[in-house]
């Protein structure tokens, strides 16, 4: 056995975020609210609950780290509490054109997140015992986000 092996990915589920305007605290610092959304996937499948925010701190280098919160109402009624950091550059034009609220293609743009996740609903308690990496794309209205449990 290979203890050194590469960790496989598990295709938990697909968010799709709807968000609103930016609030431009200063030239670094946004905040953007998170007014709905779905999560559908094998894992998780339910309604992204308005009232969450993304936090952004738009470094020197152009990079953005993020840090968003929400959660999750299930099928089944369960809340999931979803913080989901994570970072996204790419070219100077392309960063422009998605801060105007314009479309982009998402294979220019690396947006990378570590999501984590608490509830009180057993069924999903086995979110809180692993690690889960994201891959997300922003779109002019909103957000599209894969969620995979690292095995």
């Amino acid at each position: 056995m290979n203890l050194h092996a590469p960790p496989e990915l598990l295709h938990i589920a697909d968010l799709t975020v709807q968000i609103a305007a930016p609030i431009e605290v200063s030239p670094s610092r946004r905040v953007i609210g998170i007014t709905g959304g779905e999560a559908l996937g094998p894992r998780i499948r339910g309604a992204i609950l308005p009232g969450g925010a993304d936090f952004q701190l738009v470094r020197p280098d152009g990079v953005i780290e993020l840090t968003a919160r929400y959660v999750i109402r299930t099928e089944s009624g369960s809340l999931i509490y979803v913080e989901n950091s994570g970072l996204r550059h790419g070219p100077p034009d392309a960063m422009d054109r998605l801060r105007q609220g314009l479309e982009v293609d998402p294979r220019t743009i690396y947006f990378r997140t570590t999501p984590r996740f608490e509830t009180a609903a057993s069924e999903f308690q086995w979110l809180t015992k692993h690690i889960f990496v994201g891959t997300a794309a922003r779109l002019p209205n909103g957000v599209e986000l894969s969620f995979y449990q690292v095995l």
